[in-house]
């Protein structure tokens, strides 16, 4: 199956060229498309180049700005989308996505699943060089997001995603109202809603080593928002 990888950066200059590297040095054959944000330390510059090296496997979006992690999704699924691949993945560029782990997702694809999330939450997965704070606050995030929206997956705000193209054609990009990490539990959430099968295989999640972590306070606040807001359509009996 023709496969994308979606990169959203923003200040990955350190990580963005080892990660394409061994992207394309992967069993499973992918493509990827960065969506760079402008970003001031030059990544969207070492895109370019890695396009030029890799044409044909390697694609650049280029933003105005830092616009949001949920619409860069949305923007690199419609060029994927457009471009006919039939399996969508979604990483973050800092590496504590394991690369190693695609194949394995893209063989539960092929077991029948829809979408598959590179999980910390199932036997075998795992967190590793996180603080206590971080652990706490990942794990009350999810089991308040499981209980409020009935999600069957463990591991809810997960980026690290494969997906049927049909899934993402099946749910209206452009109408998702949250943006940042909140926007990973309303994806979730929208594709439980309209049948699709959930999987999950196990990831070891390594905290980054290099650049700055993008999760701050105010998408914390984001995220709670999301779920209260989707709870509330929830027992109004609104669909996804």
């Amino acid at each position: 199956m023709k496969t994308a990888v979606i990169v959203p950066t923003y200040n990955e200059k350190e990580n963005l060229e080892s990660l394409v590297a061994q992207l394309l040095t992967l069993p499973s054959a992918v493509d990827i498309i960065v969506v760079d944000d402008n970003s001031p330390d030059g990544t969207g510059a070492i895109a370019d180049r890695l396009a030029d090296e890799h044409p044909g496997r390697v694609h650049v979006i280029h933003r105005a700005g830092k616009l949001g992690l949920g619409t860069a999704y949305i923007a690199g699924f419609h060029k994927a989308i457009a471009a006919g691949y039939d399996l969508i993945i979604t990483m973050d560029a800092d590496f504590s996505h394991p690369p190693k782990n695609i194949p394995d997702m893209i063989a539960k694809i092929g077991q029948g699943y829809d979408l598959v999330i590179g999980s910390r939450y199932v036997p075998g997965g795992a967190a590793i060089e996180c603080t206590l704070p971080r652990k706490m606050l990942s794990w009350g995030a999810n089991a308040f997001a499981r209980v409020l929206l009935g999600l069957k997956a463990h591991d809810t705000t997960a980026g690290f995603r494969c997906y049927r193209r049909q899934v993402l054609q099946s749910i209206a990009l452009d109408q998702i109202f949250s943006n940042g990490y909140s926007f990973l539990i309303e994806m979730l959430y929208k594709v439980q809603r309209k049948g699709w099968k959930v999987g999950e295989v196990p990831i070891v999640f390594q905290n980054r080593r290099q650049g700055v972590s993008k999760i701050s306070r105010n998408e914390i606040v984001k995220a709670l928002y999301t779920v209260l807001r989707l709870f509330r359509a929830r027992l109004l009996g609104k669909t996804a």
